[in-house]
């Protein structure tokens, strides 16, 4: 791991290889304002956001901040990070239990902790913290309103340099373990279409105030009961899951992304975005993460040398894989993902279908999936 987060000798290494920009992909990276500082003072192009919005949105108190300028809906919390557990406590009696601990400066489920009574507060808040300093280097931590019954529905947005921005529509997330997504499905199911163009239209005035560039996910939660929704956050990166949303849309991203870094409007023929009327979507997709974990053991990660593996295949599927092949060896300084499986169709019974059979025919064996 501390190689891979290892600014300087990245860095050095591309400026040896006359690199001219960097794509950081989805990992920590890809939101380390840092990493994208030492890439323009070096030279080279970060395929991302710009440094300061790094900054702002990878504070969640901030982009709590921003939503509320943009006229967004946010949940009721703290305004800021706290600063004591008398400061939780007094924050989470006066928003009613339960709420959620959620690290500020933090993602991928981590730092984050539901807390049911006062009396979980005192054990919740310091895990919270030592998981936030551990994963992200700070113990800022802010508290929230929990809502039992949550759709998590993000939209996807692209923005150019020139003060464009389209969205890509919406994926569902709701299927996580440990905060962390691993079906994720586009368009979301079931969403009534005027609730639907009411995120879409959040997601894009929420990018409009913050001037947003490249790649990024606006990620909402929808409360199932009372057909409302809210802020949560912004992902200032490409997301792992952004294959449904090429599956449906026809757009490669990760392209347009290059594309955008290198200056191009997302006007110019060969991006192709000129205005939202440009983005259309045909079908469903779905993603299912294959990942080296052990589903009767807490889904914790499992470790050792795959002694063998055959992936499936198929009409409309998609398969994204790394260091998955028979004779690789899993550690543990790396991510669980194995493989990202995603299938489209007409329909999302159709597109479940696929998924079902190509799960079936996976075979991985030596490790736990």
């Amino acid at each position: 791991l501390r190689s891979y987060l290892d600014i300087e000798s990245i860095v050095a290494l591309a400026k040896a290889h006359d690199v001219d920009a960097i794509h950081p992909g989805y990992g920590f990276l890809s939101e380390n304002a840092d990493f994208a500082r030492a890439c323009g003072k070096a030279g080279i192009i970060f395929v991302g956001p710009r440094v300061e919005l790094l900054e702002n949105l990878g504070d969640k108190t901030a982009a709590r901040d921003l939503a509320q300028r943009a006229g967004v809906p946010i949940l009721a919390g703290s305004p800021k990070a706290v600063e004591s557990l008398d400061d939780a406590l007094a924050i989470a009696d006066g928003l009613g239990y339960p709420v959620m601990l959620k690290a500020a400066h933090g993602g991928g489920g981590r730092g984050m902790r539901v807390v049911r009574t006062k009396e979980e507060l005192p054990g919740a808040l310091e895990s919270a913290q030592r998981e936030s300093k551990t994963a992200f280097g700070s113990t800022s931590v802010f508290i929230e309103k929990f809502i039992e019954r949550a759709r998590h529905i993000e939209v996807q947005l692209l923005g150019d340099t020139h003060g464009n921005l389209v969205h890509l529509y919406e994926r569902d997330c709701s299927v996580q373990r440990r905060h962390q997504k691993v079906v994720e499905l586009a368009p979301a199911p079931n969403l009534a279409p005027r609730l639907r163009d009411q995120i879409c239209d959040a997601a894009i005035a929420i990018g409009q105030t913050a001037r947003y560039e490249n790649a990024g996910t606006v990620e909402f939660l929808v409360d199932a009961d009372a057909d409302r929704f809210y802020f949560i956050e912004v992902n200032p990166r490409i997301q792992v899951e952004h294959t449904v949303t090429e599956e449906i849309t026809g757009i490669d991203i990760v392209r347009r992304q290059l594309q955008i870094a290198a200056g191009h409007k997302l006007s110019d023929p060969e991006v192709g975005l000129a205005d939202q009327s440009a983005v259309r979507t045909m079908g469903a997709a779905i993603q299912c993460r294959v990942t080296t974990e052990d589903p009767e053991n807490r889904f914790l990660p499992d470790y050792g040398r795959i002694t063998a593996y055959r992936s499936a295949s198929g009409m409309g599927i998609r398969l994204d894989a790394g260091t998955a092949f028979s004779g690789a060896v899993v550690t543990p300084y790396f991510d669980s993902l194995l493989v990202k499986l995603t299938a489209r169709g007409l329909t999302h019974t159709e597109t479940a279908g696929h998924v079902e059979r190509c799960l079936q025919e996976f075979r991985v064996r030596g490790v736990k999936t």
